[in-house]
């Protein structure tokens, strides 16, 4: 089995991904709607933390704020195809949070891939399968080998999101990380 690859555990001080890129925070106001965000970094019990806070809002056709890691510093893609999925690191607000994907094939704003993940208050290490992803605004099939991106994803209903993130990895379901 090939071992877990970090992407990231927000330990490097200069603010870089392991992969070498930065996150981004991306909202639906690129698109006129409403919500508001924040994202950076924190301290937290489990050491330092991606966090994504804000309020998602319908109106004017919104619905989402996104922390988004591109994969490639670059700017291609990576080939995920030996692993099978991700492993997050997560706790937050319960609402409806999910994983986005982006591919080289997705080359429009609204197109990804998403799965849900399960956010409590408490920290939770969950994997998450390439076969649990949806496409969206796409007919195409997830293409693993052509990695852009990744995101932690607020979305779909009127919701005041509070989320952290550990840590995220590629890996196998069969072997966690740190295992």
């Amino acid at each position: 089995m090939t071992e877990a690859v970090l992407l990231d555990d927000f330990q490097r001080a200069d603010g870089l991904s392991a992969m070498g890129t930065r996150w981004e925070g991306l909202s639906d106001r690129v698109m006129g709607g409403r919500s508001d965000m924040e994202v950076g970094y924190r301290e937290s019990d489990a050491g330092p933390v991606l966090f994504l806070r804000g309020q998602v809002r319908l109106e004017n056709r919104g619905g989402f704020i996104q922390a988004r890691l591109a994969l490639d510093p670059a700017g291609g893609s990576i080939d995920a195809s030996a692993w099978e999925g991700l492993w997050i690191t997560v706790r937050g607000t319960p609402g409806p949070y999910y994983l986005h994907l982006r591919t080289r094939q997705t080359w429009q704003p609204w197109q990804h891939y998403r799965a849900p993940i399960e956010v409590s208050a408490a920290w939770h290490r969950q994997f998450v399968p390439f076969t649990a992803f949806e496409g969206r605004a796409t007919g195409r099939r997830l293409d693993v080998r052509a990695l852009k991106s990744v995101g932690v994803v607020a979305y779909g209903e009127a919701f005041e999101p509070d989320i952290e993130v550990a840590r995220l990895d590629l890996g196998n379901r069969e072997t966690p990380p740190g295992d």
